[in-house]
């Protein structure tokens, strides 16, 4: 079946010591160069993917230093879209602005904000106001980190799609994040921002096993949120191999597949 990845990453971070150990770099299948990433979609069979710049390292400059490199990629491979680095946080006002002068860039297709490296929804207004005015202007989707706990939280990000996913179309990635954000958007949450009209949508990269598997009864039962849903690799962070086979067991090999590895990306991504 042909499928596109609406979720991976350009770019090599340098090892950092986290959570008080040794310097170490955990995402070993990074990617410096258009050439490699594209060699993996070759081999991957990928027919489009959404390129973000890698991040996961608390020093911004690395991330968005990389928002070039991923529009070049989109320039250079019809396969590829991009997604630009931005940050509402009021330290990285200069370089989010800057990042936005190439939000109409041929390739550009959304903005990718995440709270990992500091800041939250509630302090950083003036900042997510101006990202998501961007998004506006552009047509560009805004794509959001979801983890558990702290400002990545679906409560927390919830709060984005409550304010903001009326004109904005957000993805929320990774599930609402873990046990907890599985549960608080299958269970109930998700389906109902889309029976209010909220232009939202998630992928199932870092989904625990069952997620899948009961996203999609609810999905039949509920009779919504069929187009809302798409296939995402994240690598370096995730790998193909394992993600596709998740998404595949849990969502079978007709419609619902079809459109989380093709369909939606399509609409969303094109």
């Amino acid at each position: 079946m042909i499928h596109c990845d609406a979720h991976r990453h350009l770019g090599v971070l340098p090892e950092y010591p986290f959570y008080g150990g040794p310097p170490i770099r955990a995402d070993v299948t990074a990617r410096a160069t258009i050439r490699e990433l594209l060699k993996d979609l070759d081999a991957e069979n990928t027919e489009r993917a959404l390129v973000i710049p890698n991040y996961g390292v608390p020093q911004p400059d690395l991330a968005f230093s990389f928002n070039e490199l991923v529009v070049e990629a989109a320039q250079t491979d019809e396969r590829v879209r991009a997604g630009l680095w931005v940050s509402a946080r009021p330290e990285d006002a200069e370089r989010t602005a800057q990042a936005l002068k190439l939000a109409g860039e041929p390739g550009v297709k959304a903005l990718k904000l995440s709270f990992l490296l500091g800041g939250s929804v509630d302090d950083t207004t003036p900042g997510l106001e101006a990202i998501f005015r961007a998004a506006r202007r552009h047509n560009l989707v805004v794509h959001v980190h979801t983890s558990p706990g702290g400002a990545s939280d679906i409560d927390e990000i919830g709060k984005l799609v409550e304010r903001y996913a009326d004109d904005v179309k957000l993805h929320l990635v990774h599930l609402g994040g873990g046990m907890s954000g599985h549960m608080k958007l299958i269970g109930g949450r998700f389906f109902d921002w889309i029976d209010q009209g909220k232009q939202v949508y998630t992928d199932l990269s870092w989904a625990i096993g069952f997620a899948p598997r009961w996203l999609a009864r609810e999905i039949s039962r509920r009779g919504l949120g069929h187009d809302r849903v798409l296939f995402a690799s994240d690598q370096p962070w995730g790998d193909f191999e394992g993600e596709y086979a998740r998404l595949r067991a849990g969502f079978g090999d007709g419609e619902l597949a079809a459109l989380a590895l093709h369909g939606t990306f399509e609409k969303l991504y094109d």
